[in-house]
């Protein structure tokens, strides 16, 4: 398999997992435009390409250093249980007419708030170093070339599972009514506070 492909397939497959981000595409674009999911894929694929080439780069090495795991994964959980907590407020307030300037994020928001939800678990970067070292071991990745190809792959495929996710959901959302809508938001809320939670306890655990 070419290495490109094979990024690809890791960026995808990762990608599609329910997650974090998932839940933020689908609220952000059920409340708002097909561009702003693809800016949070976006948002998503240039943090996974980053943290898959720290990962090639050995620096997971670097979250061993005593402390250091710990507060990147508290301010991860911070991040996240602030996401989660803004998204139930979204829920349960009280709606006078038509979407709120929050609610209904330009493509720019929709990118920053990606990078910053998807950065807020920096322990990633263990999970595409040991990608890379069993991809090394297999022979499937060697030298710098294949090391890039194998980023840009991922990349890829990340943005593009959040393109037809962004495609799809907007292709139903004229048919979401106002209760589904927030019932979307507490279900998100809920799921961003559970991996909020989930993040800090095993930052805690590992520490």
């Amino acid at each position: 398999m070419h290495v490109l492909a094979l990024g690809f397939g890791l960026g995808f497959v990762v990608a599609a997992a329910i997650g974090p981000i998932s839940l933020l595409c689908i609220r952000t674009v059920l409340r708002g435009a097909l561009g702003t999911g693809i800016a949070i894929g976006a948002g998503a694929a240039v943090i996974d390409a980053t943290y898959a080439l720290l990962g090639a780069l050995g620096a997971g090495s670097l979250l061993a250093i005593n402390g250091l795991q710990l507060a990147l994964g508290l301010l991860g959980a911070a991040v996240l249980a602030a996401l989660g907590a803004r998204t139930l407020w979204s829920a349960f307030r009280v709606r006078l007419g038509g979407e709120s300037l929050e609610e209904v994020a330009t493509p720019r928001q929709a990118f920053l708030t990606s990078l910053a939800a998807t950065a807020s678990n920096p322990t990633t970067i263990l999970s595409w170093a040991a990608v890379f070292a069993a991809a090394s071991t297999a022979s499937a990745v060697s030298g710098t070339g294949q090391t890039l190809l194998l980023v840009a792959g991922v990349g890829c495929g990340t943005l593009t599972w959040f393109t037809l996710l962004s495609v799809g959901l907007s292709a139903i959302r004229t048919r979401v009514g106002d209760r589904l809508l927030a019932a979307v938001d507490v279900g998100s809320g809920l799921g961003l506070l559970a991996f909020s939670g989930a993040l800090g306890l095993r930052a805690a655990r590992d520490a």
